[in-house]
């Protein structure tokens, strides 16, 4: 036998499902908010449903040359600097170019300079264990395909559960779909030639061609072991 005070609220639903007929009533709990980092590039955190997530792994797949991939990486680097926020930027192989920022723009940057992915993986799995960073970002885009066709999918399922302990959103860049648990994956299309040159920064960043992909329709390939 229901409680009087159970009695109480099933009137009550009773009682407002026929005064606003057309209101779903239900007693499951909102959906829960991702927290996100806003990288400041308006069209990238529309997709990224206003930034990226924190807690989470996400995936920004660069197709070839001239998809912004290191023009959207910079910017992430002067957001960080804006917000008086550290930033890790690990290497995979040594690409990364400082000239076209300035020396306060570097200053809350930790670089980690690689030579491979094995290598590149371990340094992001110490620096989520940290746990203090905001932001990760990890640079793959001029590993080796073979290389990075052979890291394991428990590799970065153990990443995932890493980050989830953490409050750092953690983007990996890609030439190709990898990351399997990524939250959310961005490709980017080759869009910039020599002309783009002669264009502001926000504005080739504006003109970024970036789409969302659905996890399910976005299956990487994976190797069995390293």
């Amino acid at each position: 036998m229901p409680s009087s005070k159970a009695k109480d609220i099933i009137q009550l639903r009773h009682l407002l499902a026929e005064k606003f007929p057309g209101v779903r009533m239900s007693a499951e709990p909102a959906e829960k908010l991702t927290p996100r980092w806003p990288t400041g590039v308006a069209h990238i955190d529309t997709l990224l449903k206003g930034g990226l997530a924190k807690s989470a792994l996400t995936e920004i797949v660069s197709t070839g040359s001239g998809c912004g991939s290191t023009l959207f990486s910079n910017a992430v680097l002067r957001r960080a600097n804006q917000n008086n926020e550290w930033l890790a930027l690990v290497d995979s192989h040594d690409s990364f170019d400082p000239a076209g920022l300035d020396n306060d723009e570097l200053s809350r940057l930790l670089w980690v300079r690689c030579t491979g992915a094995k290598e590149t993986l371990k340094a992001a799995d110490l620096l989520l264990h940290d746990g203090t960073l905001p932001l990760l970002v990890i640079d793959l885009i001029s590993c080796p395909l073979l290389q990075l066709r052979k890291i394991p999918a428990s590799t970065w399922f153990r990443l995932e559960r890493i980050a989830q302990a953490t409050a750092t959103a953690c983007l990996f860049l890609t030439p190709e779909p990898l990351v399997s648990p990524a939250e959310t994956r961005l490709i980017l299309e080759r869009r910039f030639t020599l002309a783009a040159l002669e264009s502001g920064v926000d504005t080739l960043l504006s003109q970024i061609n970036a789409s969302l992909v659905e996890r399910s329709r976005a299956a990487p390939r994976f190797a069995a072991g390293a």
